[in-house]
């Protein structure tokens, strides 16, 4: 197995410098875990070792472990040491989790997996809001949807509004477990929703006119057709994300070619 370049030194406490001390330090090692350089099924460097390396106390450590036993990462062995879990034990919704792999850069297998998810979940949630909604959810999806088609071109404020809207979708259905599934993976959308406008594959104009569809079949109350735009929308912003990652590794592949 081909292990992952040693992060920087300059950033080995990560970005977040407004967190507590063990909480950099977990968001640090998280980053490192799921960016492959400690793999799984390996041990963690022992404490003196990263307390020496991370320039932190054995007590500041030892709390971020905890954080990251907490999210599935590692467990402590007797006599081996911390080891980092097999990926299928992570805990792949916690949002500093899915937070770390988007920094890591996204992989198709992870991609791939997250539009799994999302294509079990947001389809029926479409049917359900058709169904259900109040004039209060349909005119946040209205509203969210308005922001979209104002704020085309300007990356950040699209993606925001675009994550507005899916999320609008989702407390329009009135079921508290599925409204909570946007806020769960927020951060993973947000990067699958900048990925998917930033492809190739698709005009932002379709992906507009897509939306524009779940939107009025939600109004219209139909919910089948809910169900199926919302189906091929979720498709079509898979095969954009996956050419946007095509377009970056070749970037990245051309950059290494010329150095």
């Amino acid at each position: 197995m081909t292990t992952a370049p040693a992060p920087a030194r300059s950033a080995k406490l990560g970005e977040a410098a407004g967190r507590n001390l063990h909480e950099r330090i977990a968001n640090t090692l998280g980053e490192r875990i799921v960016g492959g350089y400690y793999p799984p099924g390996r041990a963690l460097p022992t404490e003196i070792e990263l307390c020496g390396s991370l320039s932190v106390s054995r007590s500041a450590l030892r709390e971020a472990f905890k954080l990251l036993a907490a999210k599935r990462l590692i467990v402590s062995r007797q006599k081996v040491g911390t080891l980092v879990r097999p990926r299928a034990e992570w805990n792949m919704l916690d949002p500093e989790v899915l937070a770390w792999h988007l920094r890591a850069a996204p992989t198709d297998a992870f991609v791939t997996g997250l539009f799994e998810v999302r294509k079990t979940i947001e389809p029926s949630a479409a049917a359900l809001a058709a169904e259900r909604r109040t004039p209060e959810a349909l005119a946040r999806i209205e509203a969210a949807l308005a922001d979209m088609y104002r704020f085309q071109g300007t990356a950040a404020e699209l993606t925001s509004a675009d994550l507005r809207f899916h999320q609008a979708i989702l407390d329009a259905t009135g079921n508290y477990f599925l409204a909570s599934f946007g806020a769960v993976i927020e951060s993973s959308l947000l990067a699958s929703f900048h990925l998917s406008w930033d492809g190739a594959h698709h005009t932002p104009e379709y992906s507009l006119r897509q939306h524009q569809g779940v939107m009025e079949a939600v109004r219209d109350q139909r919910p089948a057709d809910a169900y199926a735009i919302m189906t091929q929308l979720l498709r079509s912003a898979i095969e954009d994300v996956r050419e946007s990652l095509i377009r970056r590794q070749r970037g990245a592949a051309a950059v290494q070619g010329a150095a």
